[in-house]
């Protein structure tokens, strides 16, 4: 009883610490101050768009730099900043938890007896993600303010601010952007798009990732099966959906089409790495064929990896499903991945977490659908994106009736944090059966 109460103590940390910060977020930006036209911002616009930032969506009901002032800009901000380095901070935590089988009280006073993954004490960890993500944000937002300044004509002010904005907003995996029509206005401009791709592909790998890269960048062979996962997974995930929007919207006049091929390839590879759960857009998402929708429904629901900034059941889950049907048909006996064999646990825990997933996404689609006049294929984008913490729309998002924004704000805040605590709560507990009740096999397919 003692052991099943520590096991859930991270899991009502984690949703305590954030609703406490999404309700602060939600007081100040109902502030006369947050607005820029006379009065203050409804209780629903301010939450949805508090929600949206602490759970690095990106979703909107109101333009972000149209309706908010600077100062609700930086609200914003804060609050992506919040999300992002918290749920990576606790992402690792967690996993340093899981890996030695200790409570997360334990694991915060123990974390140097731990040496789980050669991370070292709790202290060395924080630094370490605090120092990646100052050193991203800010080399992205160096690229991005000159860029502005020299190449667009911005004031050195404003160029800054919208280097900084759009650059924390890009490594968290946010996709909040300072343009009516996102990234829309650069999507020809590789010193725009591609520095911030980069910043969501680095902030979407993961602490553990990112940290093994950082030690061994040219020994694969002392990569952690966790390590091979996500980046193999990562570079196929990003070329099969750079091929898949090319090739379906390469005619299309009113996304790719009318651009030379050169933008094409820029903007195809802009929005593959946008379904990696940032929700920035360079063409028209609305104006995309639908089964242009359907490809981007399974990357972004798939998401990025774990204990990074993105959202998704995370790559080691679909890969670990992956391996788990591969070696079902090949008749194996056990999972083998990259020469080691895969706990039966994990295999529980991948099927579990999915199926959880896709209940939520199921039922929230059934219920937009039921309230809204707008069709299942724009609806199920809208909800997978809210669920996976993405961020890009079809449109019909700020249009939807109040109780279906409510519905999409609990996919954000259920698919932020829901993978996280299930499968570590899963990971993380200790019940052993004292019997075994006989097999028996039911006829499956």
């Amino acid at each position: 009883m003692l052991h099943a109460l520590r096991t859930m103590a991270p899991v009502r940390a984690i949703f305590l610490a954030f609703t406490a910060a999404a309700w602060v977020g939600v007081a100040l930006l109902m502030l006369p101050i947050a607005k820029r036209d006379p009065g203050s911002a409804t209780f629903l616009e301010a939450f949805f768009t508090a929600t949206s930032a602490i759970c690095v969506t990106g979703l909107n009901t109101v333009d972000t730099f149209g309706y908010w002032t600077p100062f609700g800009q930086v609200v914003i901000a804060v609050l992506i900043q919040v999300g992002g380095f918290g749920v990576m901070t606790l992402a690792t935590l967690v996993g340093l938890t899981v890996l030695r089988r200790l409570s997360l009280g334990a694991g915060l006073h123990g974390a140097a007896e731990a040496h789980a993954e050669g991370f070292g004490d709790l202290r060395r960890v924080l630094l370490s993600i605090f120092r990646i993500t100052v050193t991203v944000e800010s080399v992205t937002a160096t690229m991005l303010a000159l860029r502005l300044w020299l190449g667009y004509g911005y004031s050195p002010g404003d160029a800054l601010w919208q280097g900084i904005f759009h650059a924390v907003s890009a490594f968290n995996n946010a996709g909040f952007a300072l343009y009516s029509d996102s990234i829309s206005g650069f999507a020809s401009d590789p010193l725009i798009c591609l520095p911030l791709a980069l910043a969501i592909i680095i902030g979407g790998l993961g602490f553990p990732v990112l940290h093994q890269l950082g030690k061994y960048p040219l020994k694969p062979l002392k990569w952690t099966m966790n390590t091979r996962l996500v980046v193999v997974a990562t570079i196929g995930l990003l070329a099969a959906g750079w091929l898949y929007i090319s090739v379906l919207e390469w005619h299309n006049p009113a996304t790719l089409g009318a651009l030379p091929w050169g933008e094409k390839l820029l903007a195809g590879f802009f929005q593959s790495v946008q379904t990696r759960t940032a929700g920035f857009n360079s063409v028209d998402i609305g104006a995309m064929h639908p089964a242009t929708w359907i490809g981007m429904d399974i990357l972004m629901f798939i998401g990025t990896g774990p204990a990074g900034t993105g959202g998704g059941i995370k790559v080691t889950t679909f890969a670990v499903l992956f391996f788990l049907v591969w070696a079902e048909v090949r008749g194996d006996t056990a999972v083998q991945v990259f020469g080691k064999r895969l706990a039966r646990s994990v295999h529980r825990q991948a099927i579990s977490v999915v199926l959880l997933a896709l209940a939520l996404v199921i039922t929230a689609t059934t219920l937009i659908v039921l309230l809204s006049p707008y069709s299942l294929d724009e609806v199920l984008f809208e909800v997978i994106s809210a669920f996976a913490t993405v961020g890009l729309t079809t449109g019909i998002t700020p249009t939807l009736d109040p109780t279906s924004q409510v519905v999409l704000c609990v996919c954000m805040y259920l698919g932020r944090l829901g993978p996280i605590t299930f499968a570590s709560a899963l990971a993380l507990r200790n019940r052993k059966r004292l019997y075994e009740l006989p097999k028996e096999r039911p006829i499956i397919g």
